[in-house]
């Protein structure tokens, strides 16, 4: 549930309410805030930054240092070693016979 900016314009005081995306929007200020009941309206909020957190979303992107270069080493280790295909290989004699 959000909480949403409102701004008296009877005393000019600015203040948050936590309601539900559901709930009507105020329209007098809280007998808390102002004395005087006064009408209210909504501001734009800017929102809150959004965190990703938990398990299964881009668990990836933020791996530990120690995972990042076990899974280095790892994937260097699987890697064939090259070695020169031709060098001292024959090849084998060719088979073609011709008849004279």
């Amino acid at each position: 549930m959000p909480n949403y900016d409102y701004e008296c314009e009877t005393c000019g005081k600015r203040f948050e309410f936590f309601q539900s995306m559901k709930d009507e929007k105020l329209t007098t200020c809280p007998a808390t805030i102002c004395d005087k009941q006064g009408k209210v309206r909504r501001l734009l909020g800017k929102g809150g930054g959004i965190i990703f957190k938990g398990g299964g979303f881009y668990q990836t992107d933020y791996r530990s240092e120690s995972y990042q270069s076990g899974a280095k080493k790892e994937s260097e280790s699987a890697k064939p070693t090259s070695a020169p295909a031709s060098e001292g290989k024959s090849s084998p004699p060719s088979a073609s016979a011709s008849s004279e």
